[in-house]
This record gives structure tokens, C-alpha cells and sequence, in this order.
């Protein structure tokens, strides 16, 4: 099920509010959090170094997209949560709200 409309999450490392993903259309937008990037707070990603500007791609972002499962437990992890094997971002935000292997989890804003 496809939607334009925007879609925000709350990115997390360490349980510090890290920055704000936002899918918007077909576009990825990543933005550090001004009190995390200037309390020096550890990047995300050695591919996405803290900055004021805001990351921005066609893709998802390949900090996220590692996140996910592959092969059969994305398939099961699909068909159980009803999410087209396509849409990285809603599995993102279905599979990595906790215990996600390492400092970073992903949760939905309401």
C-alpha cells in the first residue's frame, strides 16, 4: 500500500535522539538533531558525518537499509507484518523500534 504522504521517525543512537528521517514521495531526508551534532555526538554512519545540512536521497540510506533482514526471514518478517518486500522504510520502522543490533534504533513520530 503506497501513500504520499510523509512519513517522520525519530532516530535514535544510544537511546539519544540522534536526528529525523522523513521519507517524503520518493525522497529520504536524514537530519542530525542540533542539541545531538553540537553536543558532538557520534555520527550514524562514517558515511554520514555530523553536519548542520540535511542528508538527502533517492535511496535509503544504506545506514538504514543494513538494519533490515534479508532472504527468508524478510520474507516471513513481510508476510507477518503485511509490508511489501519493497518498502524499506515501513519495514525500518516495523523491525528496528527496539532491540536492533547495535546503538541505533528507528521509531515512528505520531
Amino acid at each position: 500500500m503506497a501513500t504520499n504522504k510523509a512519513s517522520i521517525a525519530n532516530v535514535y543512537y544510544n537511546d539519544q535522539l540522534a536526528g529525523t528521517l522523513q521519507k517524503d514521495g520518493r525522497i529520504y531526508t536524514f537530519i542530525y538533531d542540533d542539541a545531538y551534532r553540537i553536543a558532538d555526538g557520534r555520527p550514524i554512519s562514517i558515511t554520514m558525518p555530523l553536519r548542520a545540512e540535511p542528508y538527502k536521497s533517492d535511496i535509503l540510506f544504506p545506514v538504514f537499509t543494513n538494519m533490515l533482514s534479508e532472504g527468508a526471514n524478510k520474507k516471513m518478517q513481510c508476510r507477518m507484518l503485511k509490508i511489501d518486500e519493497n518498502d524499506y522504510f515501513r519495514l525500518l520502522l516495523a523491525t528496528t523500534r527496539q532491540d536492533s543490533i547495535g546503538p541505533i534504533t528507528v521509531k515512528e513520530t505520531l
